[in-house]
């Protein structure tokens, strides 16, 4: 599922490979091993995809569908 979610989120938002990676600051490789599946995917790198698309990092993990991210919590 994350395979997929990763491939679905760059090409919705018309995007190759080459820019998330710039915008992740990680060579363009790693990233395509990312997506191929080739590769596990960092914590912070998975936070910083889910900021990069305004979503959940469980949208990105397939634990849910719901692609809009959790509103900020007060509880802390």
């Amino acid at each position: 599922m994350l395979i997929e979610r990763l491939k679905d989120l760059r090409e919705d938002n018309d995007l190759l490979q080459k820019h998330v990676a710039k915008a992740l600051k990680i060579p363009e490789r790693t990233y395509g091993n990312y997506e191929l599946g080739h590769r596990k995917i960092p914590i912070e790198i998975l936070i910083e995809l889910a900021k990069f698309y305004n979503t959940s990092t469980d949208y990105i993990l397939g634990l849910t569908d719901k692609k809009q991210p959790y509103p900020p919590s007060n509880k802390y």
